[in-house]
């Protein structure tokens, strides 16, 4: 499990390492074009369950503190859906990766559902 730290306090969200570098590369695209966002999810019931959202600002202060020894390979399909739903009004959400494509599927045909509560819809 990887960490998400955030502002001047530092705090600390956890997330997996796979999800962590894909929502790094997008939250770095969006911070270069000097972007503001919200980053919205949903917390598991371990720590209390809810909602958690974020106000991502460029001028304060993020770490990504991963803690794989090696680096996620990347998905660009999954960096594709995560960057399309940043750029929505709801604000930058994780989605579940991308499945792959079937032989014959074009990248239309590609499925992504968003995950919410826990669970993929």
């Amino acid at each position: 499990m990887g960490r998400l730290i955030y502002g001047p306090q530092g705090a600390e969200f956890e997330f997996d390492d796979r999800l962590l570098a894909h929502l790094r590369v997008v939250i770095v695209m969006k911070f270069r074009r000097r972007e503001s966002f919200t980053f919205s999810w949903d917390l598991e019931s371990s720590v209390g369950s809810g909602r958690m959202c974020l106000w991502l600002d460029p001028s304060i202060p993020l770490q990504f503190r991963f803690f794989g020894s090696r680096e996620p390979a990347l998905n660009r399909a999954w960096v594709d859906a995560l960057a399309s739903v940043a750029a929505s009004s709801a604000g930058l959400i994780p989605v579940a990766e991308p499945l792959p494509l079937a032989p014959g599927d074009s990248p239309s045909d590609r499925s992504c559902r968003t995950e919410r509560r826990g669970h993929f819809e």
